[in-house]
């Protein structure tokens, strides 16, 4: 850019004056609002005109007084104009070679997109800049991506990132480096591997027809309907299960010839595509091997495919990665760093752990009731405690602020046996008088022996006692310390699950003040990973030779598999005897040769403060045969932090496919919580399958964003995203335009809470038809689920809903041709994680049922939490609550509820053969039976009639999951809710066909389904678990400790055999059925308070 003129400035005042360019507007509008040089400029929206002041390249000042409607093109133009009529006019080249800059956020930046707004572009103080083009046009697109990137994590991200840290530095070089290097991959792709990256192919294991879906298809052959892209006509062709998309292809083009269109070309020219969405038909597999084939026939339904041409796909493709912005970035640098002294292994250190406690200041205390504030400290491994916690008080204290001498704190545990994760957790407390308040922590630990004393937790705080590059921490730190949260209901002193971030919010949180002592001279370094093998090998060695010399007769595998049985399945919080443990642990060579499985069984036999155990078990990982995905999972939640345990079970998941992580992604985003440094092997897997798959790097993205307004995570998510997006350019656009989506219904839904019912929806169509709005709502991925791609929003389909938070009903065009709209319901208040997390729990259900030979017929639609409070939720079409299809048959009358044949009358209207009723009835059977027990097991709470809906072919399904885990609403102490599950009268009498008796065969074969599902529920209880121990971090109210996985293990009941299990639910499904008449009665009082027909 050309800077010359800054020099001339002070010399040239005048010209500001003598050549400002006056718009002289009408007598009738000189009073228009206008905002001069403001740094309040843009904060009003209904400027009609702004002035602009302008270097240009001559170093002349030129103020522009125009609308802010005007694009960056046309202020280009007249700053060219104008500078031609002023002195140095010769200097002026065309507008074409000049690019305008202005200031945001104390930035030169350059406005590449000419055809942007001034209000959308906003800048600093009206303030422009003509400079060269050529100068920047390198450093531009970098400089654009990085502001893009910038903003689309959100507006709490740029603080982190310019303030860098050595482990955030290093973290950026490293995952920088992987992402160059899978985009160097994708850069010699061919269209076709281009295309499998956006849009991956949706495959199932086996090339055969599932069982499942042969009972619905006696026979091998299906029919399918082909759509020509070109002219819009449909063939239907029987087709084989074995038939692949380019056989199908070649006999389309054949019936297309005997139709006399002249269909010349090969079948190489084409492609499969499914109608109404971006999902492809590729490769030599079996059509029926598509899950997109599987899923429509197991609906009854007939697969929809367009044949497209591959010439034209091919063009967009390449045209798509061509306008995406990938600037040639230079390679990372890293700061030289001055050589070390050789750093001193902590297995040499003898003594014990110490550190000094100089203070702890800035804390928030009760100053009326509080008679002394003092600390907790205690070193943890995971959940499990190394050694006795310390306690001190502050013997004076000076308003929010306690000295405590320079104490040196001593724990009774030696140096050389402190784990690699080991956590330093502090707390803050005061101690009252008072009766033990909401937050009181358990006088048991509290040393205090008058029990009419409290001490009260105040503030936590968490932090490693290694770095990132395994070095022992030492020297003076200040911790930013956590207020608790009021609504943890837990009596635990400590909080070793935090997060061991500081407090961003450094000016408004409690300040310790701690010392950790060096030893010796230099560093102390934990052993690295080759040593401790080799320190291990040589243990072993050892042991064997002992073995052998005192010759010991072989223990007996079974007498080994019945000591583990005891723990077998079990949940793995159940406490094990000193006995059983140290018997496991001296057959771990005999599991890991023949019981592999149960590895996470010995790892609870590990005494993590030995450094002989924990080498013996990071030898033996090494060894491990891999296991089962179940059996992985279970190794990343907060229970395991060790390094090689956690390392082993991502070696496990790499098998993993694409599709089964899809299933478990937003546990393992969660458990990216539980990893004590921002680079870890759980952190490497998810990104470079995100960057290596297009689909999950999707999802990855909006988990990982919905947390961004999350103190705590802000850093480390923050920085997840940067790397992935500009890791990942290709992606940036059809994120950031969904981004606008959000931000357009977001200002929607405010609009919808401005009046009734009628009035907001005209509002909201209104905003939605405005040009400034609806040209955001085009070509845009569906969030939900991005295969679904919209051409745009059709306004005088979209209303205002009837509840507490006004969500929006919006309707989107489908960009397919006669394809089916795009329904959502946006909610803007409403937290959706817990939703989110029990729709995707029914989907592992389904799947466990699904690979048992059962399909409960589940209709789980999709949702997705996409900020704090705010989310989309799937429209199921063709379905009705039951508190309407109640209110219709029942003429609205308060009885509506008790009419057992409302149900069963609304199915036969709308499935009037014999025949189709009868599938009708079948789906809504196995559908209820797989919903109880869904809902029994999850402990799904507040159902009513108008969260339990049924479709039109008879499929039952339940929405809206605010309570779970046994979280039953009350009412003057009584809870409302009295039954395991739901099962009604009304239901019983679809069942049965449109009888009562529950002793006919249709309702004995309904109650056998239930026990089936509930009994391989209950052989998976361990991933079920440990599925929800994962989420524990995510800080959803009721799951927010141990305590509330109590509710689990009670439904699921791992330490009963499977035929006392069975008795167990048959007790359940009898109290549900005989109390069902209070369900009803509870419907009756809902239908009649509420009326939610739209």
């Amino acid at each position: 850019m050309n800077h010359a003129g800054v020099a001339m400035m002070n010399n040239r005042q005048l010209a500001f004056a003598e050549h400002q360019v006056k718009y002289e507007p009408p007598v009738d509008e000189m009073d228009t609002p206008c905002m001069r040089f403001s740094v309040n400029l843009w904060k009003n929206d209904r400027l009609d005109y702004v002035e602009l002041i302008c270097l240009l390249p001559n170093g002349f000042l030129l103020g522009l007084r125009v609308n802010p409607a005007t694009t960056i093109q046309m202020v280009k133009a007249e700053m060219v104009n104008q500078a031609k009529q002023m002195p140095l006019s010769y200097v002026i080249k065309d507008a074409c070679e000049y690019q305008v800059y202005g200031i945001s956020t104390f930035n030169i930046e350059p406005y590449t997109d000419e055809t942007k707004r001034l209000s959308e572009v906003q800048p600093y103080f009206g303030l422009l800049t003509l400079g060269d083009r050529a100068d920047t046009t390198t450093i531009s697109s970098d400089y654009e991506l990085t502001k893009m990137v910038s903003g689309m994590i959100g507006q709490s991200f740029d603080h982190h990132r310019t303030q860098g840290t050595p482990e955030m530095d290093d973290f950026r070089l490293f995952m920088t480096q992987m992402c160059d290097n899978i985009e160097l991959e994708r850069s010699i792709y061919t269209w076709q591997q281009r295309l499998l990256y956006e849009h991956p192919l949706r495959l199932a294991d086996s090339t055969k027809m599932p069982e499942l879906i042969r009972e619905r298809h006696q026979t091998k052959t299906f029919l399918i309907v082909v759509k020509n892209e070109n002219d819009q006509s449909t063939f239907t062709l029987s087709v084989n299960e074995q038939d692949t998309p380019f056989s199908l292809t070649e006999s389309t083009l054949q019936k297309m010839n005997r139709s006399q269109m002249k269909m010349n070309d090969r079948a190489a020219d084409y492609i499969l595509k499914v109608s109404g969405r971006d999902e492809y038909l590729l490769g030599d597999y079996p059509l029926i091997q598509f899950l997109y084939i599987q899923e429509t026939l197991s609906d009854s339904a007939v697969p929809n495919v367009v044949l497209q041409s591959v010439y034209r796909l091919e063009s967009y493709i390449n045209h798509h990665n061509e306008q995406a912005m990938v600037p040639k970035r230079p390679p990372p640098k890293k700061q030289p760093a001055l050589l070390p002294k050789t750093p001193s292994s902590l297995w040499d250190m003898g003594n014990f752990f110490q550190l000094t406690l100089h203070s702890i200041s800035n804390v928030n205390y009760d100053k009326a009731r509080a008679f002394r504030v003092g600390v907790h400290l205690g070193l943890f491994h995971g959940e499990h405690k190394l050694c006795s916690q310390r306690t001190t008080d502050s013997p004076n204290g000076n308003f929010n602020t306690f000295l405590f001498n320079d104490q040196v704190i001593d724990f009774d545990i030696q140096m050389r046996n402190l784990p690699r994760m080991t956590r330093l957790c502090i707390v803050i407390f005061e101690v009252t008088k008072m009766s033990r308040s909401k937050k009181s922590s358990n006088n048991k630990d509290s040393g205090l022996k008058d029990v009419s004393y409290n001490k009260n937790p105040l503030a936590w705080v968490n932090t490693t006692l290694f770095d990132y590059k395994d070095t022992l921490r030492t020297g003076r730190q200040t911790l930013y310390t956590w207020t608790y949260a009021d609504d943890i209901q837990s009596d635990e002193v400590f909080h070793p699950l935090g997060t061991i971030e500081p407090n961003p919010r450094k000016e408004g949180c409690a300040l310790v003040d701690i010392t950790f002592h060096s030893s010796g001279t230099g560093n102390v370094r934990y052993p690295s990973e080759e040593v401790v093998l080799q320190y291990a090998a040589d243990r072993s060695w050892r042991d064997n030779q002992l073995q052998q010399q005192q010759a010991e007769p072989e223990k007996p595998l079974k007498e080994l598999k019945d000591l583990l049985s005891n723990y077998t399945g079990l949940d793995k919080i159940y406490e094990m005897v000193d006995q059983d443990r140290n018997a496991i642990w001296e057959r771990r060579n005999d599991i890991m040769q023949e019981l592999p499985e149960e590895l996470s069984i010995l790892l609870h036999c590990v005494y993590w403060k030995e450094r002989d155990d924990v080498a013996d078990i990071w030898y033996l990982l090494k060894q491990w045969p891999l296991i089962s995905i179940e059996r992985s999972l279970e190794l990343l939640d907060y229970a395991y932090p060790d390094p090689a345990v956690r390392r082993f079970a991502i070696r496990c998941l790499h098998f993993l496919k694409d599709e089964d992580l899809l299933l478990y992604l937003l546990q393992l985003v969660q458990a990216i919580k539980h990893e004590s440094y921002l680079e870890s092997d759980l952190v490497v897997f998810l990104l470079e399958r995100a960057l290596r798959n297009q689909r999950i790097g999707h999802y990855f993205f909006w988990h990982l964003r919905s947390e961004m307004q999350t103190p705590s995570m802000q850093t480390r998510f923050g920085l997840l995203l940067e790397v992935y997006l500009k890791g990942c350019k290709h992606h940036v656009a059809p994120l950031r335009k969904q981004l606008h989506v959000l931000e357009k219904l977001k200002q929607g839904s405010q609009i919808a809470k401005l009046g009734s019912k009628e009035k907001v929806k005209t509002m909201l169509q209104d905003f939605l038809r405005d040009q400034r709005n609806s040209g955001v709502f085009q070509n845009i991925q569906n969030p939900l689920n991005p295969s679904f791609r919209c051409s745009g929003v059709t306004p005088d389909k979209c209303k205002v809903m009837d509840s507490k938070m006004r969500p929006l009903w919006v309707v989107f065009e489908n960009a397919d041709m006669n394809s089916n709209d795009v329904h959502i319901i946006f909610k803007n208040g409403d937290d959706l994680r817990q939703d989110m997390l029990t729709l995707q729990m029914l989907r592992v259900m389904d799947q466990l049922w699904k690979r048992d030979g059962m399909d409960f017929r589940m209709n789980i639609y999709n949702c997705i939490s996409m900020e704090q409070r705010l989310g989309m939720i799937e429209v199921v079409p063709h379905a009705e609550t039951i508190a309407n299809i109640q209110k219709e048959k029942g003429m609205f009358s308060a009885t509506a509820a008790f009419k057992k044949g409302s149900l069963y009358s609304w199915l036969k209207d709308h499935n009037k053969p014999p025949d189709k009723l009868n599938m009708a009835i079948n789906e809504f059977t196995l559908s209820c039976a797989g919903y109880c027990v869904a809902t029994y097991v999850l402990g799904v709470a507040d159902r009513h009639s108008d969260n339990i809906m049924v479709k039109r072919n008879g499929q039952l399904f339940h929405i809206d999951f605010g309570h779970i885990l046994g979280h039953f609403k009350e009412k003057f102490g009584v809870r409302r809710e009295r039954v395991p599950f739901v099962l009604t009268h009304d239901f019983v009498y679809v069942i049965n066909k449109g009888c009562n008796d529950r002793e006919a065969k249709e309702f004995c074969h309904f109650q056998e389904l239930c026990e089936r599902a509930f009994l391989v529920l209950r052989k998976h209880g361990c991933l079920i678990l440990s599925l929800f121990s994962m989420m524990i971090s995510t800080g959803l109210p009721e799951l927010s400790s141990e305590n509330d996985l109590n509710y689990l293990r009670e439904t699921l009941v791992l330490d009963y055999t499977e035929e006392k299990a069975r008795e167990h639910f048959r007790a359940k499904f009898s109290e549900a059925l005989a109390n069902s008449w209070k369900t009803s009665l509870n419907w009756a009082s809902h239908n009649f308070s509420k009326n939610n027909k739209p």
